[in-house]
């Protein structure tokens, strides 16, 4: 991932080591929700006789390709929900100076 914004120069992580470990958090509940609301889903769809073992395989494969596709969009809602709660300052949007 990009250190500052190309277009702005905004700085991405906010300075602060461990900036991210939110966004690892909301990822995985996100994963955690789909595959919940899926495994209902199917459950409902195909109840009396839900396909036990194609449930078993297709969650395994959920569970490893969620994580790994929503990642980008986890960090970015994570740096949203912090610009709402702890606002930007001016030293945010330094840019680095060419030398």
């Amino acid at each position: 991932m990009r250190e500052r914004c190309p277009v702005c120069g905004f700085r991405l992580d906010r300075g602060e080591e461990g900036y991210f470990l939110g966004s690892l958090l909301l990822n995985l509940i996100a994963a955690e929700a789909v595959f919940g609301v899926g495994l209902l889903v199917v459950i409902v769809w195909t109840w009396p006789n839900p396909p036990w073992e194609a449930m078993r395989w297709g969650g395994v494969a959920l569970m490893i390709a969620l994580p790994l596709l929503f990642l980008p969009f986890s960090r970015t809602l994570w740096i949203v929900f912090d610009l709402i709660f702890r606002p930007s300052v001016p030293g945010d949007f330094d840019r680095p100076t060419d030398p």
